[in-house]
């Protein structure tokens, strides 16, 4: 029997990248799925993938109508909500502070935000009543940079902070019947992080963004020397869902980051 039978997950972004390696591993321990993405292509293939016990939608999560949408689809078909899960999310190219556009500042800000703050907040806000009926769980997804600088550009960090104070702040409001914790993954082997339109980069995935020896530096920086895959991070995930095994836990982000955070910086010069 696995962790999560008989639980109703709602995932935002969960078709592609580390979204869909958490919705094939939440089928693993028994949920039933609901899944919002924004591109078409990925919600048919992925529809096809979990068969027709799972709900597949396409939207996108800057959207109050999308939003209200996948979530009355879901109240409709399954009755219920237990968890939410958000794993969207849009890099930053890694810009500098002193490379932002000026031309298109202000559009460049609001999509990064949009998707990777407001898409978390709007989710929570229209799934906080249902959660609340079935003592649920929400797990949104962080990174490394919402700790230290270096894991993107400027917004991105800045992005990846605001998220680390909307789960606390959630906690804090939704407590004592809907727990809200935080995944924050260092780095994903082929990841499919996008980056924004703005800069020309939503055709580009975070791999190729990135440097050629993106990973070599990674397995140098982090202790442990690994450089982990989407499939590496999904039972953390599984643990923050599961009230059997994580519900004492509220307002808490797992930092799986291979030990970054207490690297010595003398042994790595």
């Amino acid at each position: 029997m696995g962790w999560l039978e008989d639980k109703v997950v709602a995932i935002t972004g969960g078709g592609s990248g580390l979204g869909a390696a958490v919705t094939r591993r939440f089928v693993k321990e028994g949920a039933t799925l609901a899944v919002m993405d924004l591109m078409e292509h990925k919600v048919v293939a992925m529809q096809e993938e979990l068969g027709s016990g799972a709900l597949v939608m396409r939207g996108d999560v800057t959207s109050v109508v999308d939003q209200q949408n996948f979530r009355d689809a879901i109240v409709k078909r399954f009755g219920r909500v237990d968890a939410l899960v958000g794993t969207q999310g849009i890099w930053d190219g890694n810009t500098r502070t002193v490379d932002l556009p000026l031309e298109n500042f202000e559009k460049l800000f609001h999509e990064v935000f949009n998707v990777n703050v407001m898409g978390y907040l709007l989710s929570a806000r229209i799934f906080a009543a249902d959660l609340e009926k079935t003592r649920g769980s929400i797990v949104l997804t962080l990174s490394n940079a919402a700790f230290l600088p270096d894991g993107g550009g400027t917004l991105y960090t800045a992005s990846k902070h605001a998220v680390l104070g909307l789960v606390r702040q959630l906690a804090f409001e939704f407590a004592p019947r809907v727990r809200v914790n935080g995944l924050a993954p260092c780095g994903i082997k082929g990841s499919d992080l996008r980056g924004p339109s703005t800069l020309g980069q939503q055709d580009q995935s975070q791999a190729t963004i990135a440097d050629a020896n993106f990973e070599v530096a990674i397995k140098k920086l982090v202790p442990l020397q690994t450089f982990a895959s989407a499939d590496d991070y999904t039972s953390l995930y599984v643990v923050l869902a599961s009230e059997a095994h994580s519900g004492v836990m509220t307002g808490q982000v797992i930092l799986a980051d291979q030990g970054l955070y207490v690297r010595s910086i003398m042994g790595n010069m």
